[in-house]
Parts: C-alpha cells; sequence; structure tokens
C-alpha cells in the first residue's frame, strides 16, 4: 500500500472509458454531499435555530433586532454554504479510482494530493457498506482490506449499487489470478452466484442478546444494589444502575443492528456475508484469507446449544470499541452446532482428518478422563482418542485450574491446529497451519514447579489470540517443534498468492505427521528466575 505520493495525472488512452481494467474513473457525484451531510445539517441548524424557534412560536420570520442586518447574516451564511458545496464538488472531482497492473489505485485530494493503492494478490476482504442515508439514494461504499493489520487500504465512497456489485467481481476474479480477454478488453467479469448456507433468525438474535455476558452482569449488579440497598436502607445505590442501563440498551442496540438478518453464503469468490438492520454491510472473505479462528459458548448458551464464531482476517486489525470492527470480524454472531460445523466446512475445506465431526465436536463440548490419561506422557492413546485425541493439562496441574485442567489441550490435524480452552466459558481456536507466523513457549515460576507451560501462537490483530493453556512441559516442546514444522512444510505448498491456483491444484497431499505426545527426553528445564520465554520466528506469513 503506498499513500501520501503526489498522484500522476490521469493518462489519455489508459483505457476505455468506463472499463474498470485500466481507465481512471471518479465516484458517484452525491458522494461528497452523503459523506458530509452532517456538516450541512449543523450549517442549517447554526443559522436557523433561532428562526425556526420563533417560528413556532407565531413570531416574525426574522427578529427585530437583526431587521437591519439581514441581508449581511444571509450573504455571510450563503457565503459559508456556498464554499462547503465546493469544496465538495472539488473533493469528487479529484477523486478517481483504476484498476490496472494489478493493483487498485485511489487518488484523491485537490490542495494535498494522495495516491492509496493495494495489490489485488494481496487483498484480504471486499466489504460494500450501505449506509441509511447511502441506500436512501440506491449508493454504495467499497472497502478493500490488506495484510496491513489496521485501516482499510482502499475506500472508494461512493458507487452507484450495482457498480460496487460489478467492481467487486472484477477485482476479485483479478485477485484470482483470471486475467481479461486480451481481444475483449473491455469485457467486465460476472458476479458469481451466491448458494445461501444459512441464516440467523431475529428471535435467536434476541435471545443471544438477553442470554449475553453483559445481561449476566448487569443482572448481578441489580441484585447486590437491591441488598446493599435493603441492608444499608441507602436508596442511592439504585443510581448506579442508571448508566448500566443505558450503556446495556446501547450494546443491546448495536449487536441487533449490525447482527440482523444475518446470511452467509457460500461463492466461487469465497464466503458471502451480508447483515444489518438500517446500515447493511456485505463481505467477501476470499478462500484461505482467514488466519485463524475462535469459537466461543457463554455458559448461559448452553441452554439452547448455541455457539458464536470470531475471526482474525489482515487488515481488519483489533475489533474497534463502536461494534463495527466487531461485526466485521463474526463469521457467526449465533448459531448452532451444525451451523458451526457448516462454517467450519466453509473455512476449512481440507479438515486434514478422516473424522472432522468427531474432532471438532470434541474441542468444542469434550471434556477429558478425571484420571488424567489423555495428558499423560506414558503414551497412553485410549483416553485421547475418546476425547478425539485431544493431549490436556496433566493431572498433577489441576491445582493451577481446578475446573478447566480436563478441558485446556490441543490436537493437529494435517491442515490447521486446535486448541480448546474453558470449562464454562468454553472457547475453540483453530490456526491453519500455512498461518502460523511464530510461537513462544512461556513459563513462569508456578508454572514452573508443575512442570507446565503456555504455547502462545502469533498471528494477524484480531479477536482471536491463540493460546494453549498449561500444557505439560513435554508436550509443549514437542508440540512447538512439530507445529514449527507443520507451518514450514504448508507455507512450502503455497506457491502462489492466487487463491484460484491454489484451489485448481486441489488439496494437497500431506506427509504423515507423528503424534505431538512424545516419550520424556533429558532437556533443560526453564529455570530462570521469572517469566521465561522461548520463540521461534516461522518468517513472514504469506496472504
Amino acid at each position: 500500500m503506498t499513500q501520501g505520493g503526489i498522484a500522476p495525472p490521469p493518462v489519455a488512452g489508459a483505457g476505455a472509458a468506463g472499463s474498470p481494467d485500466g481507465g481512471w474513473l471518479r465516484v458517484h457525484p452525491a458522494s461528497p454531499f452523503v459523506r458530509g451531510w452532517v456538516a450541512l445539517a449543523a450549517i442549517g441548524f447554526f443559522f436557523g435555530r433561532d428562526t425556526f424557534e420563533r417560528l413556532l412560536q407565531g413570531g416574525p420570520l426574522i427578529d427585530e433586532r437583526f431587521a437591519g442586518r439581514a441581508p449581511w447574516l444571509l450573504l455571510g451564511g450563503g457565503t459559508v454554504l456556498l464554499l462547503t458545496v465546493l469544496g465538495y464538488i472539488l473533493t469528487w472531482y479529484f477523486t478517481r479510482y483504476q484498476v490496472a497492473e494489478g493493483y487498485v489505485r485511489v487518488n484523491t485530494g485537490f490542495l494535498f494530493k494522495q495516491q492509496r493503492q493495494a495489490r489485488l494478490d494481496r487483498v484480504q476482504a471486499i466489504d460494500i457498506v450501505q449506509p441509511l442515508l447511502a441506500r436512501i439514494f440506491g449508493l454504495a461504499e467499497l472497502r478493500f482490506e490488506v495484510a496491513d493489520a489496521g485501516e482499510s487500504a482502499v475506500r472508494l465512497s461512493y458507487l452507484r449499487a450495482d457498480e460496487a456489485r460489478q467492481l467487486r467481481a472484477t477485482i476479485l476474479s483479478r485477485a484470482a489470478g483470471v486475467l481479461p480477454d486480451p481481444g475483449h478488453p473491455e469485457a467486465v467479469a460476472v458476479e458469481a452466484p451466491v448458494q445461501a448456507v444459512l441464516t440467523v433468525p431475529p428471535p435467536r438474535l434476541v435471545g443471544s442478546l438477553l442470554l449475553s455476558e453483559q445481561s449476566f452482569f448487569v443482572v448481578v449488579g441489580g441484585v447486590v444494589s437491591v441488598v446493599l440497598s435493603a441492608v444499608t436502607e441507602n436508596r442511592s445505590f439504585y443510581f448506579y444502575l442508571i448508566p448500566a442501563a443505558l450503556g446495556l440498551v446501547a450494546a443491546y442496540w448495536s449487536s441487533f443492528n449490525k447482527g440482523y438478518n444475518f446470511t452467509a453464503g457460500i461463492s466461487p469468490d469465497g464466503i458471502r456475508l451480508r447483515y444489518g438492520l438500517l446500515d447493511t454491510q456485505t463481505q467477501t472473505l476470499p478462500p484461505g484469507r482467514i488466519q485463524a479462528l475462535r469459537v466461543s459458548q457463554p455458559p448461559l448458551w448452553r441452554i439452547f446449544g448455541w455457539y458464536r464464531m470470531q475471526v482474525n482476517v489482515a487488515g481488519y486489525g483489533v475489533a474497534g470499541s463502536n461494534g463495527e470492527g466487531s461485526a466485521r470480524t463474526t463469521l457467526l454472531p449465533v448459531g448452532t452446532l451444525a451451523e458451526v460445523l457448516t462454517m467450519l466446512a466453509l473455512v476449512l475445506p481440507d479438515p486434514g482428518t478422516p473424522e472432522p465431526v468427531r474432532i471438532f465436536t470434541a474441542g468444542l463440548t469434550g471434556l477429558a478422563d478425571a484420571s488424567g490419561a489423555s495428558g499423560a506422557v506414558s503414551g497412553a492413546t485410549s483416553g485421547r482418542d475418546a476425547d478425539g485425541g485431544f493431549v490436556t493439562t496433566p493431572r498433577r496441574a489441576r491445582l493451577l485450574a481446578p475446573l478447566g485442567w480436563r478441558r485446556n489441550g490441543f490436537t493437529a490435524t494435517e491442515t490447521a491446529l486446535l486448541l480448546r480452552s474453558g470449562r464454562w466459558w468454553r472457547h475453540l481456536v483453530l490456526v491453519p497451519h500455512q498461518r502460523t507466523q511464530s510461537m513462544a513457549l512461556q513459563q513462569g515460576p508456578l508454572a514452573r514447579r508443575f512442570r507446565v507451560a503456555d504455547l502462545v501462537l502469533h498471528t494477524t490483530a484480531g479477536p482471536v489470540a491463540p493460546r494453549l493453556i498449561q500444557a505439560g512441559l513435554e508436550e509443549g516442546r514437542a508440540l512447538l517443534d512439530a507445529q514449527s514444522a507443520r507451518a514450514r512444510a504448508a507455507r512450502k505448498r503455497q506457491t502462489s498468492e492466487h487463491w484460484l491456483d491454489q484451489v485448481r491444484h486441489g488439496p494437497p497431499v500431506v506427509a504423515p505427521v507423528e503424534p505431538p505426545v512424545v516419550a520424556p527426553v533429558k532437556t533443560p528445564e526453564l529455570d530462570t528466575p521469572g517469566h521465561r520465554e522461548q520463540s521461534t520466528q516461522e518468517g513472514t506469513q504469506h496472504g
């Protein structure tokens, strides 16, 4: 991505007029007004508030005190409005975009020029966003996400909705490695058909909000306030519930507005997500661009067997506090076990195991035997097989996690590493082998006493933080070496940044991987004071 430089002037003949491949094009003329309607509303409010109040009270249109200066006031207001509109027009005129030579470029600015560009083969996801006002005018914003773990690399706002969909199809086809026909350069890409996979019903979405963690803590806070008020005879405790209730209502509305009419589908372009009540958004995640995935289940959701799925995608970054980032990293706001398994099949078409349902179900709901056989170093496999092959925390460390030691564990298939944790708040994290950037084996003084360690996998920024909790020291070291080898082998097999090239070759043939649990070896303990970290760098990820 390049930004901050002076953009080159438009090249005549760079492409056919109106062609999305080579020619410099402009956004819709109404774009600056849709983006800047707040400024126009503020100007109208500033100059017309007093007049509006007088008219409501039956007074004259112009205050008698300013009757002599009314022409000057109107001239000043008109000048400010004219300058604002002129600025909008100049902003629109100097905003151009181009798709050519493997890049999408956007030029902006008339005083301070800027060019932003992104490589098409590094596009991680493409979103079509329609705020309420843009939907009224039939416009849409196009966002291109690249692997910069930060702000969107390119934003085109606004285009006509059909033009935005057409441009998305063109960019996705270029990102997939499909080149235009030299004999017909003006031909446009056809939007890929979408096959609907699942839809989240609004009643389920409402039920998930009422049974969410926020509701639980607000109810607990209300009970505590009632008890304290009864014991101390002080009614002021009720006032502490007002900001909590207001915050809860705002959180409910944001989640409902973002998750309403959530629909997931599959197309040749990738996973297609659509959601939103007032502001609608359509996301397209090309295959293989998801860096890590987490399936979680709050305690109250177990009543109905509901789960939530979140992902790390390069370019999305950490979920923002305004709810937008959280919505964009949500693969499934609330779904059943069958729907979770369906989405997992879309994310990981080749699970790398002949029994994916058994292994994924064990990761979501499994629990090791109380004897700790599945985590033993002795090499017994009966307990592991009964628990989907998961290697859990050794029994000797059960005092560190009395409730979670039978849940905390890992297993690996030929294509991904699975980490599970949490007895009450269940979590299952899935990391494709080729998306492992680096790893760190960490051990504090208390963990050293029980001969356990945490294994941290570093991936792109996002809501998912892969971490294996309290693994046996020998198992952790063996997993560190085995996962490093698996990641290197998976990256070597990824020979192209064009995802369509990888799909054409089909699932790779993977050599058998030895189980990560090995016999004890005589290696030095992590016995230095304090918190020790052992890491292995695996190079920069591709895509």
